[in-house]
């Protein structure tokens, strides 16, 4: 029997995870990455090249039934020449949303999806547009924003002018500040048929821009059937198949959309040890078009993400039922090497063994 065969735009953590979810299955990745020693890349067959290199990208089409990303800042235009000679999942059209931080919150509002207000700016003078959102607003570049970069929180007509400077002068929004509860994400699926599963929502910490940790499932049922809502609007919209995730502000007055990414998350690293079929595998399962695997959790789970460097292997593993998982990376300030999760029945008690694995990583991450 022949393989299926996934190519895979990007070869870090994600599709590193990519990959591993793949073995078990019988599936042959082969993944495009500008770095020889990137994660996926130590773990799977990959081709050297830019991201939107022509020549590496009809390579990657070569060896692959389907190809997919595991990054969204891919040139559009790169991933609609690929579709023209392979599969390609999910659809250009929903990466290019993603893109732009401007066509994604005016895509949230065509669904209506709720989002913070904003104005854009284009030039030093749109500063005094963002007036009327009230201070502080949060200038965010349009396009490259992500683990906090491209973001600067203002007060000021002055100081929002001067940020848009610092920040290179691009094509950027102006939002207003969100005032919220808690973080949550919501991790939906669909297949080759429309079908759809979502994952249980989760509950999120940044600090600097950066996940910290996240708990699964947040039980809410009415903001489980709004998130839901929302990724089923979009996915239908985009005609889309694989992973989306949605990051939300749970405000007193329910969900705020904040942004989305058409791959696999990093607030779903939990599912890995604690779902019935982990994010990675149904991305597989729904670019290949084969059955989507079910996407409840296996009662609740913690992951940690480890932040800079790694902290001592033995000090994780010493927490009972820890699972560690070591990206290959070289340690480096901001940058995340790794994560770690534990799973249990029930969340108090999951709470309580959590605090000395949270020790351990607070330790590293200093």
């Amino acid at each position: 029997m022949t393989r299926p065969r996934v190519g895979i735009v990007g070869a870090g953590q994600l599709g590193r995870m990519l990959a591993l979810a793949g073995y078990p299955l019988g599936i042959e990745c082969t993944l495009l990455d500008t770095s020889p020693d990137a994660p996926g890349a130590q773990v799977a067959k990959s081709i050297v090249g830019g991201l939107d290199d022509a020549r590496a990208l009809a390579a990657l089409a070569g060896k692959s039934d389907v190809v997919t990303l595991e990054i969204e800042n891919v040139a559009v235009a790169a991933l609609e020449a690929l579709a023209g000679r392979v599969a390609v999942f999910p659809p250009p059209a929903a990466v290019a949303a993603a893109q732009d931080r401007l066509a994604e919150k005016t895509l949230f509002r065509s669904l209506g999806i709720a989002t913070a207000e904003f104005v854009t700016i284009d030039k030093a003078t749109d500063a005094a547009s963002a007036a009327g959102l009230g201070w502080p607003v949060i200038l965010k570049t349009r396009r490259l924003g992500y683990d906090g970069r491209g973001q600067r929180v203002v007060d000021s007509k002055a100081a929002l002018a001067a940020a848009w400077r610092e920040l290179g002068q691009v094509p950027s929004i102006a939002e207003a500040f969100v005032e919220f509860e808690r973080e949550v994400s919501l991790i939906g699926v669909r297949g080759a048929r429309g079908e759809q599963a979502f994952y249980p929502l989760a509950e999120n910490v940044h600090r600097n821009g950066i996940l910290a940790s996240t708990i699964a499932p947040y039980e809410d049922s009415a903001l489980q059937r709004e998130a839901e809502r929302c990724l089923a609007a979009l996915m239908e919209k985009l005609d889309y198949r694989g992973v989306l995730t949605v990051e939300f502000f749970h405000t007193k007055n329910g969900l705020v959309a904040n942004e989305m990414a058409p791959r696999v998350h990093n607030s779903g690293h939990w599912t890995i040890e604690g779902a019935e079929t982990s994010q990675f595998e149904n991305h597989l399962r729904a670019v290949l078009g084969w059955r989507l695997g079910d996407a409840r959790a296996r009662g609740h789970s913690a992951m940690l993400n480890l932040i800079g460097r790694l902290p001592p292997r033995d000090a994780v593993l010493a927490v009972p039922g820890a699972h560690l998982h070591d990206y290959g990376k070289s340690p480096r300030p901001a940058r995340k090497v790794g994560h770690c999760t534990l799973v249990d029945s029930e969340r108090a008690r999951l709470l309580e063994r959590l605090e000395p694995l949270r020790v351990v990583v607070a330790q590293s991450n200093q």
